[in-house]
């Protein structure tokens, strides 16, 4: 038994993470039937049809949505979000609220809620749309132990849950998952672009570097050795490795890497800062 059988989810906004969400939900067994999607656009709605959602109630009566909800998930973009609360704020009573909006604090969400507090903040990243995602969560302290059960339901139904203790975390999450696919992609491009160059076509380096890029990834999860330890095993004195890996160190890459995250980190905050004005 799931804590999410016989609940009634109503997703407002209908764009692509509500639908990958939507899609890891159903493949976990949830029913369509007790899914809802509030969203004036006819396009979101045939989307759903065409990803076989087309048994999930489509509306766009978002007031209707959250009144029958015990899960009201908040897919908009942040900067409508205010105007679209604002139309359902009153219906809340109870709900357990759970925004996928960047930038937006519980606080500011609470604010454009009339005050309401049952509120999960979430951080997923884009692999959720293939049920690979990875999520960071964060409650306000009105959060029951039962709704972090729930949060945690709807969101691991697509890929890894992590929840933080300080909602300023949350920008670090940003840094380590939210936007890090993008690190992957510019990794393998260049990856790519590399062995192009070495005289492999596309098509195959593109194939070598994103199932070495998988390979390693799924490699660093299921073995007992951290990745300084995996990398050490696979460097042999003086081989090939080992010369691009002192490459690497030679150009500073790691500390690269490092700035980079402080720079998504700090961004992440300032937008934050921005929303709140």
């Amino acid at each position: 038994m799931s804590v999410l059988d016989n609940k009634k989810i109503s997703f407002i906004g209908g764009g692509n993470m509500a639908q990958a969400l939507i899609s890891g939900l159903v493949s976990c067994g949830v029913k369509p039937s007790l899914i809802t999607v509030a969203d004036p656009s006819s396009e979101a709605r045939e989307q759903l049809a065409a990803k076989g959602l087309n048994t999930v109630d489509p509306t766009t009566d978002a007031k209707a949505a959250v009144i029958d909800a015990d899960i009201v998930v908040l897919a908009v973009k942040p900067q409508v979000m205010k105007a679209v609360v604002s139309g359902f704020a009153d219906a809340l009573d109870k709900q357990l609220v759970i925004s996928v909006a960047a930038g937006l604090s519980t606080e500011i969400l609470s604010g454009m809620l009339s005050g309401y507090g049952n509120i999960v903040r979430a951080m997923p990243n884009t692999p959720a749309m293939i049920q690979m995602g990875a999520t960071g969560l964060y409650g306000t302290d009105n959060i029951s132990a039962e709704q972090k059960q729930l949060a945690t339901a709807v969101m691991e139904a697509s890929g890894l849950v992590m929840w933080v203790e300080n909602e300023a975390h949350m920008h670090a999450v940003t840094a380590v998952s939210g936007s890090a696919p993008a690190y992957m992609f510019y990794f393998i491009e260049a990856m790519v672009d590399g062995a192009v160059a070495l005289g492999l076509d596309k098509e195959q380096a593109s194939a070598l570097a994103m199932q070495t890029m998988l390979g390693a990834a799924k490699m660093a999860m299921e073995s007992e050795d951290a990745p300084a330890e995996l990398r050490r095993k696979v460097t042999s004195p003086n081989g090939t490795t080992q010369a691009a890996i002192e490459s690497m160190q030679a150009n500073d890459i790691s500390r690269q890497i490092v700035e980079a995250m402080q720079a998504c980190y700090d961004r992440s905050q300032s937008l934050s800062e921005e929303m709140s004005k």
